[in-house]
């Protein structure tokens, strides 16, 4: 039941912007998942849910990537800031232009973030390709690491 109701959770915060643990326990129960505001608490923790900044100017849960070494995090938040040149979607493709030779550096990091939305990534020298599973993954994928290069 956990693992379902991880995997729905995760379906949801990619579908909507959801900015509160009522809400997230609201869109459950819609999705027949009836949870108490502290299952949600300790989900958003198993699951290192974090909060940004969304387009709208309201935060929402975006999946954080596992990633706890807050060096790394800066190290990765770094290589994108200096090598990523632009990013565009078409349909369900994520195309990433870098400066010449980081793609692959690029793909390492996006890889690293463990982001659900892609199915797989393929860099060549200034450009990577990232294959999501919808043209909504496509779109949120885009606007996720457009923020974190903002940040």
């Amino acid at each position: 039941m956990k693992l379902s109701r991880h995997t729905k959770i995760l379906d949801l915060i990619a579908k909507y912007s959801i900015d509160t643990q009522e809400e997230l326990a609201r869109r459950l129960a819609d999705s027949g998942y009836n949870v108490t505001q502290a299952t949600v608490s300790r989900d958003i923790k198993d699951l290192k849910l974090v909060k940004v900044l969304g387009d709208n100017g309201v935060y929402k849960y975006v999946q954080s990537g596992g990633r706890e070494n807050n060096s790394a995090d800066k190290n990765f938040n770094s290589i994108l800031v200096s090598s990523v040149i632009n990013i565009e979607f078409a349909i369900n493709i994520v195309v990433i232009k870098t400066h010449s030779g980081m793609a692959q550096a690029v793909g390492f990091v996006i890889d690293s973030l463990g982001f659900d939305e892609i199915i797989g990534c393929v860099a060549g020298d200034d450009t990577l390709l990232c294959v999501t599973k919808t043209e909504k993954n496509a779109a949120f994928l885009a606007d996720k690491i457009k923020l974190m290069i903002k940040s």
